[in-house]
């Protein structure tokens, strides 16, 4: 097997609906530049208020894809 080495990065996804499609609209949003996406963790959440109401859930991703030469 070949020695692989992974790059991590950070993500802020975004949703007016929930913390879950926040974190999946960053993963998802990154895949289509990035290749061989691998794990995702959520390490934070938050929401957006205005006028004391949520206007969007936000998640905090850190996202491992493998490094290409």
């Amino acid at each position: 097997m070949a020695e692989s080495v992974y790059k991590v990065i950070e993500l802020v996804g975004s949703s007016p609906d929930s913390w879950e499609d926040a974190a999946k609209n960053a993963v998802e949003r990154a895949g289509e530049s990035l290749k061989d996406l691998r794990i995702a963790e959520v390490t934070q959440v938050d929401m957006k208020m205005e006028g004391g109401k949520v206007t969007a859930y936000r998640a905090r991703v850190k996202v491992s894809f493998k490094y290409q030469d």
